[in-house]
């Protein structure tokens, strides 16, 4: 099973932008690790977001 480009590079994006951690150690990440920390970095956005 592969998976898909273009969320792998959303997840990289996502990582990048709010941690600020270089490619290639973003890249030596398990899957499940970089996806884990995509939903918590959403965790973060979520109660950091005004209520409106």
């Amino acid at each position: 099973m592969t998976y898909a480009t273009d969320r792998l590079h959303e997840e990289i994006a996502y990582v990048a932008f709010h941690f600020h951690w270089e490619l290639e150690a973003i890249l030596d990440l398990e899957h499940q690790d970089r996806n884990r920390y995509t939903e918590q970095i959403a965790s973060f956005v979520t109660r950091a977001a005004p209520e409106g």
